[in-house]
């Protein structure tokens, strides 16, 4: 069962408008009563996540024959293709239960190179699109088609396909012999952690599906009592806080989970010019600054403990963003601005077509970085300082660059918040875009943006396309970075001419301003 614990609970006060009105419908919650949002929402077509810890048991048939099937081939390297939903839950599962699984979520070519294994017989890739046409998704299933093939390897002994029934994806993985598992097509991307995206690679890894479900059946069914966890967090984090709330699970047993949550809030809740900011930190004791409290999921140094097994924590958190779209008015299950991420991606790609990228004039260049901006000035340092000049309530540091090579960037969030006072967010590029990425275009209008791209080692053509992951990623960066401005939101692009001096140069500037 979920148990809370924590100093913020003296604040929840159930007399309050907003807990009266979430302990009224938390129930009809339960029964999918689709117009507690009102009436333009869609509601109507994403409310199976609520049966998802009983209606997924008709799944585990067919997950112990594919986890045979794995078994006999000796297909024991597993690498996930997906991005948002499709992804984030698969990793909590892997690190939770110490499993191997590479996860890709990435377009930057040094990452997605490094993930393609010397032994590709051994190899099974899974790619979960809910949609069936996610553009980095298809990239990279075109990328592992095209290596199979050329190790004379049968793509259709090698490739897994998670997607919603009658999706493009659905149609010509089937026509080509694929295996195919479908998800329920009523289940939003980011509330998917039970369904078919997140349990069939945690079936295939090695985790207990039947054990997880189970358990998390029986923790829902007290949601709906007066006063229930649900209504209790959700009540707080409206009441309690304006925008800002942090997240670390650096001491929990369930490690990522901050990650996800940060999705499910970000992108769930960010619209209309409203929202709450989820800010993962690195620990207890890390900055977040500014407005905002702290959450966990072991006992220790928080405002507010949530406990719980996995199962329970992914229910119990969809459980709470449902509420949390109630109390905001707005509707928890879209996400029109990563929509609008993509068009401008798209329009970049054809406006390109297969030209260059065109060169941009950077206000400030040495041996190792550039420096894009409206603000100018003689230094890194100095332009730094003019552009957190203006007020802001967040920051938002996007990083277009290797997952788990270039991670010494992710220094720059603590040093940022701990230098300005202000609350500061870390995003690895393109991955964000599923997440956070609607709430800078669709929350509140008070974040400044520092994106950090740059070259790559090695580039790779994506097969069929006249067009290279760099490419593609470059676009997805400056389309946000046009989505932004459009806003006019300060904004800051930081590229590196070379990865390794260029992050230790910004660390420094960061030290410095």
């Amino acid at each position: 069962m979920i148990e809370l614990s924590g100093p913020l609970l003296a604040k929840y006060n159930p007399e309050s408008s907003i807990a009266k009105d979430l302990n009224s419908v938390v129930a009809k919650l339960a029964a999918k009563d689709d117009t507690l949002w009102g009436t333009e929402t869609e509601a109507p077509t994403r409310l199976n996540w609520i049966d998802l810890p009983t209606s997924s048991r008709s799944l585990i048939e067919q997950l112990n024959q594919l986890v045979s099937w794995t078994k006999s081939a000796g297909l024991n390297n597993l690498i996930l293709c997906g991005m948002g939903g499709s992804s984030l839950a698969p990793e909590v599962f892997a690190k939770t239960f110490g499993k191997q699984l590479t996860v890709l979520d990435s377009t930057d070519p040094d990452q997605i190179g490094a993930a393609i294994p010397t032994n590709l017989a051994k190899t099974l890739v899974i790619v979960g699109s809910k949609s069936g046409s996610t553009i980095e998704t298809a990239s990279q299933k075109a990328l592992f088609e095209k290596a199979f093939r050329d190790a004379n390897l049968d793509p259709r002994e090698h490739f897994l396909i998670i997607t919603d029934p009658n999706s493009p994806l659905d149609l010509s993985a089937k026509e080509s012999g694929y295996k195919v598992v479908n998800a329920d097509p009523n289940v939003g991307g980011r509330y998917s952690a039970l369904s078919a995206f997140g349990l069939t690679p945690a079936a295939l890894i090695g985790v207990d599906i039947e054990d997880i479900l189970k358990s998390t059946k029986s923790s829902q069914n007290s949601f709906v009592d007066a006063n229930s966890s649900v209504v209790q967090v959700a009540t707080l984090i409206l009441e309690q806080s304006d925008q800002n709330i942090a997240f670390f699970d650096s001491n929990s047993a369930i490690p990522g989970l901050a990650d996800w949550i940060e999705q499910l809030i970000a992108e769930s809740t960010g619209k209309n010019q409203v929202g709450r900011l989820p800010i993962v930190i690195e620990e207890a004791g890390s900055q977040i600054s500014g407005a905002g409290f702290k959450i966990a999921f072991a006992k220790g140094s928080a405002d507010l403990v949530v406990e719980g097994s996995i199962g329970e924590q992914f229910i119990f958190w969809e459980y709470v963003t449902a509420l949390l779209g109630r109390g905001l008015q707005v509707d928890p299950f879209n996400q029109p601005n990563v929509t609008e991420a993509k068009d401008r991606t798209n329009s970049l790609l054809a406006e390109w077509g297969a030209n260059p990228i065109p060169k941009q004039t950077p206000v400030f260049e040495d041996e190792v970085l550039q420096v894009f901006s409206d603000f100018d000035g003689a230094s890194l340092v100095e332009i730094l300082e003019k552009f957190l000049q203006p007020a802001s309530t967040y920051i938002a540091v996007m990083a277009y660059l290797n997952r788990g090579v270039d991670d010494e960037i992710v220094k720059i969030r603590e040093l940022l918040a701990d230098k300005t006072k202000r609350g500061v967010t870390f995003g690895w590029g393109p991955r964000f875009l599923h997440s956070t990425g609607q709430f800078h275009k669709g929350g509140q209008l008070n974040g400044a943006f520092i994106q950090i791209t740059g070259e790559n080692h090695t580039d790779l053509e994506i097969p069929g396309k006249d067009l290279s992951f760099h490419k593609l990623l470059m676009a997805q960066a400056l389309g946000d970075g046009a989505a932004l401005s459009s806003r006019n939101l300060p904004l800051l692009r930081i590229h590196l001419k070379n990865r390794g001096a260029g992050i230790a140069e910004i660390l420094k500037s960061f030290r410095n301003f």
